[in-house]
């Protein structure tokens, strides 16, 4: 890490404490839109740092490095709000990456620029119900060219910030003839008020439906029309374009969890010394306490230090290149959030599976961690298939 990134990083974990971390216990007891005035004036504070949109490309964000945002993505994920905040919270930066990589110039000024600017928001389908998600390219979604305009028809869930937000880039069979599976899909943008667009309901999760950008949604397309120039990208790229934008995003994912773990980790390690078992016997005081503190302190290091090493070789060779790599980020800090959570929570007790610490919230709403973006089960397969060709092993799915 540069002496550059560091300082940022520890500007930005200030900033979070001071600005974003107030904001929790109303959020915790009363939602996301009780505190969207505060955090709209955090947005504007961002803003006047220099923060906004940190893994943007100029003109639209900073352009940190993978590497450097990495890092700062650790910060923000100390709250749920952290990445709202700055404007990086899913799927919003993955769908502006995209944009600006792949969107016409038309389609940049009308889609990405509000977007960057944190006037509207966006939302990602891919998942349908009917189809395994760990099988991307199977699905039923299709978009059929008509004169001008593309014919959508098909069944999306778990669609991410659907609600409210302005369009959705919706992951579609355009070619499903093509010899070649990987190059029948493409990606389009729709806008929500398309007539056609439907919102069948809210998915609740864990006991919670979710608002604005923390819902999933599942959403039906029913002779959906839209112009020929919202394909985004080349027609049949649709996957190559998914998996350009995944590799990356695990990264930002996999450091959000660590950021996450290691609050929930200086929040057990300080319960644990205050808290007492009895006058002058402090929680921390038990080895049984100890081992669970230092399991999860060498956990989070190795997690950490694995994420930043995967990110210098997507930097290096591409996300392709650093396959294996993120495969085994992917479901080891999965795994990792998952333990530290549990862990703190124990250490907790009755407070700890309360609403007064953001513990309970984010067990509920991370436990999704280990499946989406590719279950553990299927990152696993990856890194052991990949282990095995190197012994003269060729296993296929």
């Amino acid at each position: 890490m540069t002496p550059q990134t560091a300082d940022l990083a520890k500007a930005v974990r200030a900033f979070v404490e001071q600005e974003i971390l107030p904001l929790e216990a109303t959020f915790l007891k009363h939602g996301f839109k009780a505190v969207l005035p505060g955090l709209q004036n955090v947005r504007q504070k961002v803003m006047a740092q220099g923060w906004w949109l940190p893994p943007l490309h100029a003109p639209e964000g900073m352009g940190l490095s993978l590497s450097a945002f990495a890092r700062l993505s650790e910060e923000l994920g100390r709250s749920p709000l952290g990445h709202y905040a700055f404007n990086t919270q899913a799927p919003d930066i993955g769908n502006m990456e995209v944009l600006q990589r792949h969107g016409t110039p038309e389609q940049k000024e009308r889609f990405l620029k509000p977007l960057a600017a944190g006037e509207i928001r966006s939302s990602f389908g891919m998942t349908e119900p009917e189809y395994p998600g760990s099988n991307p390219v199977w699905m039923n979604t299709t978009a059929v060219l008509e004169g001008d305009e593309w014919v959508i028809n098909g069944h999306k869930w778990y669609t991410t910030g659907f609600e409210g937000s302005a369009f959705c880039i919706v992951m579609c069979v355009t070619d499903p003839e093509h010899p070649n599976p990987y190059a029948r899909a493409s990606q389009i943008i729709v806008p929500t008020d398309t007539p056609g667009l439907e919102q069948v309901r809210k998915i609740s999760v864990m006991g919670e439906p979710g608002e604005d950008w923390m819902s999933h949604s599942e959403i039906r397309l029913h002779q959906v029309r839209v112009p020929r120039e919202n394909l985004l990208g080349q027609r049949g790229r649709g996957f190559a374009i998914a998996q350009e934008r995944l590799g990356p995003g695990r990264i930002h994912h996999c450091m959000r969890w660590i950021g996450i773990a290691q609050r929930c980790f200086e929040m057990m390690c300080q319960y644990a010394a205050k808290r007492e078992l009895s006058p002058g016997k402090p929680l921390g005081s038990r080895q049984a306490i100890q081992h669970l503190i230092a399991d999860a302190k060498a956990e989070i290091h190795a997690a950490r230090l694995m994420v930043l090493d995967a990110a210098e070789k997507v930097e290096q060779q591409g996300a392709e290149g650093a396959r294996v790599e993120i495969s085994v980020i992917k479901y080891f800090v999965a795994g990792v959030l998952q333990r530290v959570l549990d862990r703190a929570i124990q250490v907790h007790g009755g407070l700890g599976m309360s609403d007064d610490l953001p513990l309970s919230f984010f067990y509920r709403h991370e436990r999704a961690a280990r499946i989406y973006d590719g279950a553990d089960e299927v990152h696993k397969t990856v890194v052991a298939r990949a282990a095995l060709k190197e012994y003269g092993l060729e296993v296929s799915l």
